[in-house]
């Protein structure tokens, strides 16, 4: 970790997200910037923006809590291996993939009685997050089945909240004035304000959404494996939360960084390319996927989780973290070396990633 003007930096710097993390810092109290990270709109991926009373849309995103989850199911890797083409197919045909897809099995949820959905920006857009529930979109989202060091069947999912999140993202955005470009300052609105107010009832909703899109999925491929799930691992990275540090209490806006507090468990989606670790992400994990994977013909994305037991090291305010990595072995080149806690990788024909961010005391 090195300071550039003051901003803790992890990873090799890229001059773009430095850039942006430094124009972020002019209206933010604390900012940080994981390993990994790179340009985005406004707000750097991997970075961590912290306002005492005000809550940024920019940073949030908008695929507002998109996230990974991970479960263990009692399955042996050798039954999933014997019959991955058939389950994979499954899986394709059963689980909607896509821009704008409709999930094909209407999915019933308590969500959709939340007083969140009276909000103006969240009403008008109720029937359509019902009809997409459950459907993972497009881009680097996907669906994974993957083995750990004990042959044990792991299903991992990275999706967010669909066109809810998107279409409130965009609604809050224009509502706070938000300037158009990646190298503009963020969209910044007061925490009290009514519209501060409104955006936070509604992020939450979405993070509610989303939680409740990537249960189902993980939920229906378990059916499909003809199994029960054993663990859960469950994240949001784009995201904020209202965390204490210090002594003083912070609105934290983690753009492609997930919380990883002390003793919480984080999944790490990856990638079927070759990785070479880097020894400097500590704190930090990337989270990829390669651009020309089928899922009919394969699971789409090679993964890995990091199971974080972390005690603060004397020299850094960032927890070391412990790592329980499963491998992708149905396919030659899957197994992937990692080194020591540096569960940061580069890989090679990918398209975009996010990175881990530790429970740091700013």
């Amino acid at each position: 970790m090195q300071f550039i003007d003051n901003i803790p930096i992890w990873g090799a710097p890229d001059p773009g997200a430095v850039s942006q993390i430094k124009t972020c810092a002019l209206a933010a109290d604390k900012v940080a910037l994981m390993a990994d990270h790179h340009k985005g709109y406004a707000v750097p991926i991997g970075g961590v923006v912290a306002y005492k009373d005000a809550i940024s849309p920019s940073g949030v995103g908008y695929d507002i809590a998109c996230g990974n989850k991970a479960v263990r199911v009692d399955m042996p890797g050798s039954e999933l291996r014997a019959s991955i083409q058939r389950i994979m197919d499954e899986v394709w045909s059963t689980i909607s993939f896509g821009v704008g897809r409709k999930n094909n099995e209407r999915v019933e949820h308590a969500l959709f009685e939340s007083g969140g959905w009276k909000a103006r920006a969240a009403s008008p857009l109720k029937e359509m997050a019902r009809q997409q529930l459950g459907t993972v979109g497009s881009g680097n989202h996907y669906v994974d089945l993957f083995t750990d060091e004990q042959d044990r069947v792991w299903i991992g999912v990275h999706f967010g909240s669909r066109g809810l999140g998107h279409k409130l993202a965009t609604w809050f955005l224009e509502k706070g004035g938000a300037k158009d470009g990646m190298d503009v300052a963020p969209c910044v609105i007061p925490a009290s304000t009514d519209l501060g107010e409104q955006y936070i009832v509604c992020m939450n909703l979405a993070g509610e959404y989303a939680y409740a899109g990537r249960d189902w999925v993980c939920q229906r491929v378990a059916r499909i494996l003809g199994a029960e799930i054993q663990e859960e691992v469950h994240n949001h990275h784009n995201f904020a939360w209202r965390e204490s540090h210090g002594g003083e209490d912070y609105w934290v806006v983690r753009k492609g960084a997930t919380p990883a507090f002390p003793g919480q468990k984080g999944f790490v989606g990856g990638t079927m390319g070759e990785t070479e670790s880097n020894s400097a992400a500590r704190a930090s994990t990337n989270h990829r996927t390669v651009t020309n994977a089928s899922p009919k013909s394969s699971p789409n994305t090679a993964t890995a989780f990091a199971s974080s037991t972390p005690s603060p090291p004397s020299a850094s305010p960032w927890p070391a973290q412990t790592n329980s990595i499963p491998t992708r072995t149905d396919f030659p080149g899957a197994r992937r070396s990692y080194e020591g806690s540096a569960i940061n990788s580069r890989f090679k024909n990918v398209d975009y990633g996010h990175s881990l961010c530790g429970a740091f005391s700013f």
